[in-house]
């Protein structure tokens, strides 16, 4: 079963910021459904690694296997506050490789795993019930807590500061911030991106709002028809009787993946002032270069 369900009248291409239009143009130049996660918007926003370092790695997991990772830090040879990054349902492709450049240009050393490594290339798979049933439903939640875990460890062996870890993730992703702020006590901070709250999932983000071991903060967007607003107030009134820091901001004209500046989805106000409320939340707790 895969971690995220879309109800069944879902249209699946709104529900992730997609156009029709830009699906078949990718799979028209065989390049797959990675096509729609590339630059093809005019709002698209390419990231300069000028003034940073960008590379690829493996992480050593649990059970051997090498977990590729992407990563972006600041030249600064001091420990760095590390931000793990969570991909989409779409893999570590180009956006989420910008958003770790953009963090590392904030003071950040910001770390991509590829957590369905295993099971294939999310960026290669044509359609998204293919990518549900080829790679995201073989992508067990407590496999991907681990390799999270193992992927901290690893950057603080790496020019990670100790004791200073945050997490964000969008959709799919912003659904395992939620699950692993109430999984690790290292944890200093996380922001969740439009994850879905409730589902048929084995493991929901409403099942563990009273046990985060750090504080999350939710954005999502008003006009999201994948996640309701009776789930993000059930969530948010679940965080305040959890009596912790935790909490969600509604941006009321945005949709589902108003972040994500390559697709149809995005929402300039929204994203910048989301960015904005990411960047105070994990200067407060993690502090900047």
């Amino acid at each position: 079963m895969p971690d995220e369900r879309l109800p069944p009248d879902c249209d699946w291409l709104a529900h992730y910021g997609l156009s029709r239009r830009t699906v078949l143009a990718g799979t028209a130049a065989g390049l797959g459904f990675a096509a729609a996660c590339q630059p093809v918007s005019a709002t698209t926003k390419i990231t300069s690694s000028e003034g940073i370092d960008t590379a690829s790695a493996t992480v050593k997991a649990a059970d051997g296997f090498a977990v590729p990772v992407y990563v972006a830090r600041p030249k600064t040879r001091g420990p760095l506050p590390v931000i793990i990054v969570v991909h989409e349902i779409f893999g570590v492709h180009q956006w989420i490789k910008d958003i770790c450049r953009r963090l590392a240009h904030e003071g950040y050393m910001a770390v991509a795993p590829d957590l369905f490594a295993r099971a294939g290339d999310a960026t290669k798979v044509a359609d998204i019930p293919t990518l549900f049933q080829t790679i995201v439903a073989k992508t067990p939640d407590a496999q991907v807590l681990s390799d999270i875990d193992r992927t901290a460890a690893w950057a603080d062996g790496h020019g990670g500061a100790a004791g200073k870890t945050g997490i964000t993730g969008f959709c799919w992703g912003g659904r395992v911030v939620w699950l692993y702020a109430a999984h690790s006590a290292a944890l200093k901070a996380g922001v969740a991106y439009y994850g879905r709250l409730k589902g048929e999932q084995p493991i929901q983000p409403l099942q563990v709002a009273g046990k985060l071991k750090a504080p999350v903060l939710g954005q999502y967007g008003g006009r999201d028809h994948g996640i309701p607003l009776s789930d993000v107030e059930a969530m948010n009134k679940a965080l305040g009787q959890a009596g912790g820091k935790s909490r969600i901001t509604v941006y009321p004209e945005a949709d589902h993946g108003f972040m994500a500046d390559y697709r149809p989805s995005y929402n300039e106000q929204a994203a910048k002032a989301s960015w904005a409320a990411m960047l105070d939340w994990f200067g407060k707790t993690l502090g900047r270069t």
